[in-house]
């Protein structure tokens, strides 16, 4: 015969259930004195369970409970005279005197004859939902900032005037060619011209033209069937597909070989495409955006891009001007930035001292918007606090070069910052083109990314492959 198994007191599931809760709980006593917390209670408040139990409740200095103690002698605090505190958010103080902000709920305990034995508090932390409100409500304002548009930051007359081009040609469904030095904003443009078009409900898909190979921009482009070449073990649909009923945004377009811009060229006329190794016309509707950093006529004469295809895609031109020819933004940009940076970081950096300002606006800015955030982003690194002073900006916004050493390898007892210091040198020095940033370390672009990942700078340093 088998033995019953044992089975634990329910007092031992619920000392589980109790230390394992992320709210803080509390007991206490109808006198307020405390008599047990959970361990979630001792990391919100700083205090051991051992200095607590024992003590009054008022130990904490709740803010909240002014109205909650008792008064006196034979006094009971609101709690036991309604039986019940529901969602009051509250300040107490911890161990350590820092606020800690809390959402309390508390009822009565009673025993099995009805009588009042004490109450039970829990405390939820309210810390991390307020900070990500705080932050959530900048970038509110940020946006809701007349010197903002669609992400893009300028209030002279030259950027006045691109903010109302945007406005104009978003609601047409006419081709549009965007055109500016590397670093100028043609992407954040771009998706502004979606956003606000009547295709914003749709996808918006981007493609790096410079970033494919000739071999693999067309299927990119068109898709492929399966078997079309070697490794195309399954049917792929196109990015053109993919932006049926939105938009598509060709970027770098002056880089397309000749071959595709053919292709392109027909899809543009007849609204159709070819996968790659089929001959099935399939329609696609997508509204085209392309962007190029290089002279297209040029290009032209020299016959390396067609004129069929620059009057078919150009049929709305829209410049992006560099920065240097909008000076007077810069005190903007760079205040937009150290925000960003000071809510990324947590750095109590206020913003730019005027000599450390007079250099940024001495400074020719080849790289442009790009390269203003890397500069900001470097100083943050090197600054401690306070205002970014000139020894926090790159030697080369002072007419000498950002010293980089030879080819770089990792060495023993390297750290984080080092590194990303590094980093940010290449990057400003290569103006936010990756492909330059590499090959001034000397490295592959692949360890490069991976190096930009590590050091949490891949959504900072944006530029061409």
């Amino acid at each position: 015969m088998k033995r019953p198994m044992s089975v634990p007191h329910l007092d031992d599931y619920w000392a589980t259930v109790l230390n394992t809760m992320t709210d803080g709980l509390m007991i206490v006593d109808p006198q307020g004195t405390i008599l047990a917390v959970n361990r979630a209670m001792e990391s919100l408040t700083g205090y051991p369970a051992a200095e607590l139990v024992g003590q009054p409740c008022s130990i904490l200095e709740c803010d909240a409970c002014k109205d909650l103690k008792p008064q006196g002698p034979g006094q009971q605090c609101n709690l036991f005279r309604l039986g019940q505190v529901t969602r009051i958010r509250c300040t107490l103080r911890k161990k350590d005197g820092t606020p800690l902000i809390f959402l309390k709920n508390a009822a009565v305990l009673r025993n099995q004859g009805g009588r009042v034995i004490g109450g039970v508090e829990t405390l939820t932390d309210l810390t991390e939902i307020l900070s990500r409100d705080e932050v959530i409500c900048r970038l509110r304002r940020e946006l809701a900032r007349e010197d903002t548009f669609q992400g893009l930051i300028g209030r002279t007359p030259v950027m006045r005037q691109l903010f109302q081009l945007l406005r104009s040609a978003a609601a047409s469904e006419a081709p549009v060619l965007l055109t500016g030095e590397s670093g100028t904003g043609k992407e954040l443009a771009a998706a502004a011209l979606h956003h606000l078009s009547p295709r914003a409900r749709g996808p918006f898909i981007r493609v790096n033209s410079a970033a494919l190979t000739e071999s693999l921009l067309e299927s990119e482009l068109f898709g492929h069937v399966k078997g079309a070449f070697t490794g195309a073990d399954r049917t792929r649909v196109g990015r053109f597909e993919a932006a049926h009923g939105g938009s598509i945004f060709l970027d770098e377009i002056g880089d397309l070989p000749l071959t595709t811009q053919a292709k392109l060229l027909r899809v543009l006329q007849e609204k159709t495409i070819e996968r790659v190794g089929d001959h099935t016309p399939i329609p696609v509707d997508a509204r085209i955006i392309t962007a190029t950093n290089q002279d297209l006529a040029r290009l032209m004469a020299q016959g390396r891009f067609r004129e069929d295809l620059f009057y078919r895609i150009g049929v709305i031109p829209i410049h992006l001007p560099p920065l240097r020819e909008r000076r007077e933004d810069i005190p903007l940009l760079a205040e937009t930035f150290i925000q960003r940076a000071a809510l990324k970081s947590g750095k109590a950096i206020t913003g730019l001292s005027k000599p450390a300002l007079d250099r940024l606006l001495a400074y020719e800015w080849p790289g442009n918007v790009r390269e203003l955030m890397n500069v900001i982003d470097y100083a943050f690194v090197l600054c401690p606090q306070g205002l970014i002073e000139p020894e926090h900006l790159p030697a080369s916004l002072a007419g000498g070069t950002a010293a980089l050493p030879p080819p770089w390898q990792p060495r023993g007892g390297q750290n984080r910052a080092e590194r990303r210091e590094l980093l940010l040198q290449a990057l400003i020095r290569a103006g936010g083109r990756k492909a330059e940033a590499a090959r001034l370390l000397g490295i592959s672009r692949v360890t490069l990314w991976k190096w930009l990942k590590e050091c949490d700078l891949t959504g900072e340093t944006g530029g061409r492959n």
